[in-house]
């Protein structure tokens, strides 16, 4: 991804969630946010130096292609690592149970 933000240093998934969440009211705000997670790598204790983050959110409003780029890259800016920014209504049905499974919520 052009632009991504290259990891720095291994984080912890609790180190990752603590971020989030100091930062989530602002976040909500901005973004209309109702649902912030953690799934893969971090969550599993897999996660390399070279390793996104991959996160879950829920809007509580439609958004635009731009809001949602926006978003991603202030979580990049504020995790200091890639971040892989999914919608929780765009799982494909074949992965959402697996993911919903793992999620840790913010």
């Amino acid at each position: 991804m052009p632009g991504a933000r290259p990891s720095r240093k291994k984080q912890s998934v609790d180190e990752i969630r603590q971020k989030l969440q100091a930062h989530l009211p602002d976040l909500r705000s901005r973004y209309g946010i109702t649902y912030l997670g953690i799934f893969g790598s971090y969550v599993r204790g897999e996660q390399k130096t070279t390793s996104d983050v991959d996160i879950l959110v829920e809007f509580n409003r439609p958004g635009t292609l731009l809001g949602f780029i926006h978003l991603q890259n202030d979580l990049e800016d504020l995790l200091g690592v890639r971040v892989d920014l999914v919608e929780k209504n765009g799982l494909k049905p074949a992965i959402r149970p697996h993911v919903l499974g793992e999620v840790i919520v913010v």
